[in-house]
């Protein structure tokens, strides 16, 4: 793997950037470019605590390389801030899908909280409609630009406020106006998505997709709540399976594993892992097995059978993208395109979207990494 004078990633020929891929969890509040924060808080007469866009993004990833999922959230209160009105939240939403396409992705689905975006007296349904108008114009200049790229919104509840219901049924409401999936996000533990039952009834009658963050701030037990209370189909985060797997013997490449009941369920039914590696450094997601990259997970649940994706979780807090995300488990592993290109294949598989739509997500990946 190598770096050029322009920031590029090249593996074995070929720019990490250029290839195809699909992102699958990535919050829109975590992915506002600093200069468009620092705009949109002047607007509004917002004091922002850099005032140089390079200086700004430097304080996110200082905030947010704290070790903990709480102080990682508090950054969330200057982003949400400035995405109170139509005209912020339309903004944010383009340049999002902009610069997914300028990374590669083919396919995101992006997730956010409408209940987060009513200070200035926006309804929840202006919201999505404010955020869809600003998806299809990032979609119309990545089409201009060369670049094809479709997202859609996955409709978040925050597990910690008692509106999820409400939020379950506006996304079914929107279902065919860009709503793919409903998610919950928020603090973890302690606010299990057994407290959102209702809603997750709501939305397995109505046969709408759900995925749901657990597995990051809490552990197994967390998981369970989701699959069985949430009726997950995939896992936000979901490392923390990994605490359901007891190491016999590792000698080498060579690992001998006990699965718990939960483990073996989740890799045997291929229940997709939406794992983000420099988040999970960042909130201590992974502190049971280390604090550097080589010691995450990532790794064994892959080699393991797991049905592993990378994703951003958030861009700006992490100051980071699909590609270099890819690049840091190339450091860290030694994956090879064929491994990359199983990633995009797992997360291609995982879209809320229709089968043929899904297998021809899979096409487009395997035409760009043989290219």
């Amino acid at each position: 793997m190598s770096i050029d004078a322009n920031g590029d990633v090249t593996l074995q020929g070929v720019s990490l950037r250029s290839l195809p891929k699909v992102s699958l969890h990535d919050h829109l509040d975590g992915a506002l470019r600093p200069a468009t924060i620092i705009e949109l808080a002047d607007a509004i007469g917002l004091e922002v605590p850099e005032s140089e866009p390079a200086a700004l993004g430097s304080w996110f990833a200082k905030q947010s390389d704290s070790g903990s999922l709480v102080e990682y959230l508090k950054t969330f209160d200057l982003t949400t801030a400035v995405m109170q009105t139509q005209e912020g939240l339309t903004r944010v939403a383009r340049e999002f899908v902009q610069d997914l396409a300028a990374d590669g992705v083919i396919y995101g689905e992006v997730r956010w909280a409408p209940e987060q975006h009513l200070a200035r007296g926006l309804t929840l349904e202006q919201t999505v409609e404010a955020v869809q108008q600003g998806i299809e114009e990032g979609e119309d200049a990545a089409d201009r630009a060369g670049r094809s790229i479709r997202v859609g919104q996955l409709i978040t509840a925050m597990r910690h406020t008692d509106r999820a219901l409400e939020i379950a049924e506006l996304a079914v409401d929107f279902r065919g106006r860009g709503a793919v999936g409903f998610d919950i996000a928020g603090p973890e533990d302690g606010f299990p998505p057994s407290n959102h039952r209702k809603a997750f009834d709501f939305l397995a009658e109505n046969f709408f997709p759900v995925t749901v963050h657990a597995g990051e701030a809490a552990g197994p037990a967390s998981i369970r709540s989701a699959l069985l209370d949430g009726r997950a189909l995939r896992l936000g985060h979901g490392v923390r399976i990994a605490e359901d797997l007891d190491v016999i013997t590792q000698e080498g490449d060579e690992v001998q594993v006990q699965f718990g009941d939960l483990a073996r369920w989740v890799r045997d039914r291929e229940i997709p892992l939406e794992l983000s590696p420099s988040s999970n450094l960042q909130t201590g997601a992974i502190a049971a097995w280390g604090n550097t990259m080589v010691d995450h997970p990532f790794d064994l649940l892959y080699q393991l059978g797991f049905a592993v994706t990378v994703n951003v979780d958030n861009r700006t807090m992490s100051a980071t993208s699909l590609t270099r995300e890819l690049a840091l488990l190339v450091e860290a592993f030694e994956y090879d395109l064929d491994d990359l290109e199983t990633f995009q294949f797992n997360a291609a598989a995982a879209a809320f979207l229709p089968v043929e739509e899904r297998e021809e997500l899979v096409e487009m990946i395997a035409e760009g990494f043989d290219a």
